[in-house]
């Protein structure tokens, strides 16, 4: 089987692909609004001929295997941009030519206008909900599940009493447990943080549960030789093994975080937040300004998750899932 050399750049023919790419995806755009004057269905060929160019340059950007980091970083990067703007053009096409009304789907351009015109709204509504809410539960949760983690770890009863009661605890539904959290809590941010300290804490608690197991028996044997005491072992062998499970858990709370917090609203909140506008809005049939929140919330959850990615990186650089790169 042969393998892609390691001093492939992009070269003249994979930047014609991506030219083609973004020239037939204009065209496809413009058609679809009408600015040649021509058929709809002239606009599905381009759009249908912009997909085909786009695939092809992702996968040959894919093979590419550059020689220097940076561009083997900016390789990286292309796939998924050129993936999100395709998803963005086909779904921009589609509504403006078969006529999609707003209130089922609006296109992505009266999105992009709705939150240029609502950023005051929508900013109180993201520090409402992420920096008042989501980010200190984020915390309070991931910190505690780690610290009975450490616990359940010290003492092996409580791992064998705590566990199964993390397991059930895990399977409740959120839709169940926010609006008694809320009666408990009040309507303001302390209900929603208390969302999602539940939402995030076992998650942490049984990935590094299982990532303090995973060092090997040698390595343990080896520490034991050495007469290295439970806390030693831990900081020096344990603890770094189980970063990988660590951040795992990190970046699934992250999304858990998000989710939480706006579902939390839909039972009671102050006249602001993201859940609190979906909700409204919905009822008031403005789905343009629902999708702007989503919007929104999906670009800070995603920041939020590049940023994890990025720490764990410079954590766990020793991991051969990243020496591969």
């Amino acid at each position: 089987m042969s393998t892609a050399p390691a001093n492939q750049t992009m070269d003249w023919s994979w930047r014609l692909q991506v030219l083609l790419a973004a020239g037939s995806a204009g065209l496809a755009l413009a058609l679809a609004h009408g600015f040649a004057g021509l058929a709809h269905w002239s606009a599905l060929l381009a759009l249908a001929l912009a997909l085909a160019a786009t695939m092809r340059a992702c996968r040959r950007t894919a093979r590419l295997r550059p020689a220097d980091a940076a561009s083997q970083k900016l390789a990286d990067l292309i796939v998924p941009l050129l993936f999100g703007a395709a998803i963005l053009v086909t779904w921009e096409v589609l509504c403006v030519a078969f006529g999609v009304p707003t209130v089922l789907l609006p296109a992505p351009s009266l999105i992009a206008a709705r939150v240029a015109t609502s950023l005051p709204t929508l900013g109180a509504d993201f520090v409402q909900t992420v920096i008042r809410a989501a980010i200190p539960g984020w915390i309070m949760g991931c910190l505690a599940g780690f610290a009975v983690a450490l616990a359940c770890d010290r003492f092996d009863f409580l791992r064998r009493g705590l566990m199964p009661i993390g397991n059930f605890i895990s399977a409740l539904p959120i839709i169940g447990i926010a609006p008694i959290l809320v009666m408990w809590f009040g309507f303001d941010w302390q209900s929603k943080a208390a969302v999602v300290v539940v939402m995030t804490f076992f998650p942490m608690l049984v990935n590094t549960v299982a990532g303090l197991s995973a060092a090997g028996h040698l390595e343990r044997d080896l520490m034991r030789s050495y007469g290295a005491s439970w806390l030693a072992t831990l900081v020096s062998l344990r603890l770094p093994a189980a970063m990988p499970f660590i951040f795992n858990a990190l970046k699934i709370n992250a999304t858990l975080a998000m989710i939480g917090a706006i579902v939390a609203e839909f039972f009671g909140t102050p006249v602001v937040g993201m859940g609190f506008r979906i909700s409204t809005e919905v009822g008031r049939m403005a789905l343009d300004m629902v999708w702007a929140t989503i919007a929104v919330a999906a670009i800070a959850g995603s920041a939020f998750y590049g940023l994890l990615v990025l720490i764990e990186r410079k954590v766990t650089f020793w991991h051969p899932s990243l020496r591969a790169r």
